[in-house]
């Protein structure tokens, strides 16, 4: 069993997380449960399928998780587009978010390339 603690992926994604969560805080009211819930949902969904799959058994099954966290990764980048679209994000502060966002989904792929070579070997 891997420590996803230790995954410099899963401590760039935690830190998203928690800008996005401080982000959120002022949206309107009547977005609660609305986009705000599907981007904080989004987002912990990234390192939360990283911690899961770092506690299975084999290489595969990780990155078949990794791939979850991907998908998330890639419907948090539309939420994040439509809050700017919005103007519930401002400029400075979207592009800042989506660029952390950009790192940790070629730091994925790079992780989801990794697992499928070690399995293959």
């Amino acid at each position: 069993m891997r420590n996803y603690r230790n995954l410099q992926v899963w401590q760039k994604a935690h830190g998203l997380t928690l800008a996005l969560y401080k982000a959120t805080l002022c949206f309107p009211v009547e977005e609660r449960y609305g986009l705000t819930t599907q981007i904080r949902r989004a987002c912990s969904s990234i390192p939360a399928n990283l911690a899961e799959g770092c506690g299975r058994q084999s290489d595969r099954e990780m990155g078949r998780f990794v791939q979850i966290a991907k998908g998330s990764g890639a419907e948090l980048s539309y939420h994040l587009q439509l809050a700017r679209d919005l103007r519930l994000l401002g400029p400075d502060e979207y592009s800042m978010l989506d660029a952390e966002l950009n790192s940790i989904m070629r730091m994925l792929s790079a992780l989801a390339g990794k697992l499928r070579r070690i399995e293959a070997a």
